[in-house]
C-alpha cells in the first residue's frame, strides 16, 4: 500500500506514520481545541455557538498565522477517529448548530470515517468544513456527501503575495479549482427556517493591510464566475502577531477604515448581493481561540 501522502498540494510524498509531513504532523488524527464556537458568521454560529474542531497541523504556513501554535502541530491531543466522531455528537448534545472542522486537509480519510460513524449514532446537523482553500480537487472529491457547507479562505490572487506570505506561488490557481469542486457539489446556498446554514459555499477574504487591489481582485473574479451562487465574507480582523515585524514590517499594523470601506464599497458596486461585512472591532487578539484546552 502506498502511504506517501498527497492530500494537499504540497504533496510532499512523506509516509506520515513514519515522519511528519509538511503539516507537521503525523497520521494519527491531533486535535488542538474542540468547543462551542461564537465568533463566526451568524448564519454559522448564532447564539448556541458552532461545534468547532480545531485540528492540529496545516499545509500552508502563512507567515501573519495568528494560530502558530496549532499551525506547527505544537499542541493538540492525539486522539482515534472514534474518539473524534464522539466529539461531534457531545457538541450537537450541546446545542451546536453544526459541526465545524477547521483545518482538516491532512486529516481528510479520517473525518469521512469519523463523520459516516458520528451520523450511524445519530449526528443530523450540518458538517461546515472551513480551509485556507488550499486544496486538491482530488482530495475534495473524498468529501463529498459528507461535507455540507464549505467554508474556504481565498487569500491571495497575486502569485507574488501567495508566494512571499504563504511560500505557494499556486496558490489562487488551487483555490479557484478547489472552489469550483465545492460548488459542483453542494450548490447554492440553503438555509433553514431560523436562519442557520444548511448547505452551500461561503467564500472568506480576509483583507490584509496595503493590499485592496488584491482583495477587489478577488471579488471581482467570484462574482463575474459565481454570480450569487455563492456568499462572500468579507474580514476584517486581520491582526499583526508578535512576530511579523521583524521580517514583514509592512503586515505589521491593523487594517484601516478606509482600506475596508474601499473593499466593501467595491463589492457593492460589482453587485454582489451575498455578503457578510464584519465589524472592524472584532481585530483584537481576544478573539484568538487559546488552543490546548477544552477538549472534550
Amino acid at each position: 500500500m502506498n502511504k506517501k501522502c498527497t492530500l494537499c498540494p504540497r504533496k510532499c510524498g512523506v509516509d506520515r506514520d513514519e515522519a511528519l509531513g509538511v503539516c507537521q504532523v503525523s497520521s494519527t488524527v491531533k486535535v488542538a481545541r474542540a468547543a462551542l464556537h461564537f465568533w463566526e458568521e451568524p448564519c454559522i454560529s448564532g447564539e448556541n455557538g458552532s461545534g468547532a474542531v480545531f485540528f492540529s497541523g496545516c499545509p500552508l504556513h502563512c507567515v501573519f498565522c495568528q494560530n502558530e501554535e496549532i499551525s506547527h502541530g505544537k499542541v493538540g491531543k492525539e486522539i482515534t477517529t472514534e474518539e473524534l466522531a464522539n466529539i461531534y455528537l457531545h457538541l450537537q448534545k450541546q446545542g451546536a448548530n453544526n459541526i465545524n472542522l477547521v483545518t482538516g486537509t491532512h486529516y481528510i480519510p479520517e473525518i469521512v470515517e469519523s463523520v459516516n460513524h458520528a451520523r450511524e449514532q445519530g449526528l443530523s446537523i450540518p458538517i461546515i468544513y472551513n480551509t485556507s482553500g488550499y486544496e486538491t480537487v482530488e482530495s475534495l472529491k473524498l468529501l463529498e456527501g459528507v461535507v455540507n457547507v464549505y467554508l474556504p479562505d481565498f487569500k491571495y490572487w497575486d502569485e507574488a503575495l501567495a508566494s512571499q506570505y504563504s511560500h505557494a506561488k499556486d496558490y489562487p490557481d488551487v483555490v479557484k479549482s478547489a472552489i469550483v469542486e465545492m460548488v459542483r457539489q453542494v450548490g447554492e446556498p440553503e438555509f433553514n427556517e431560523e436562519g442557520f446554514i444548511q448547505s452551500g459555499v461561503i467564500v472568506r477574504q480576509l483583507l490584509l493591510p496595503g493590499h485592496t487591489r488584491d482583495s477587489k481582485a478577488i471579488l471581482k473574479y467570484l462574482h463575474e464566475t459565481f454570480e450569487n451562487r455563492i456568499y462572500v465574507s468579507l474580514m476584517s480582523q486581520y491582526t499583526p502577531m508578535p512576530h511579523i515585524a521583524e521580517k514583514y514590517p509592512e503586515l505589521n499594523r491593523r487594517v484601516t477604515k478606509r482600506e475596508y470601506e474601499a473593499v466593501v464599497g467595491y463589492a457593492l458596486d460589482l453587485g454582489i448581493e451575498n455578503a457578510f461585512i464584519q465589524d472592524r472591532k472584532v481585530a483584537k487578539e481576544s478573539f484568538i481561540p487559546k488552543f490546548g484546552n477544552e477538549i472534550l
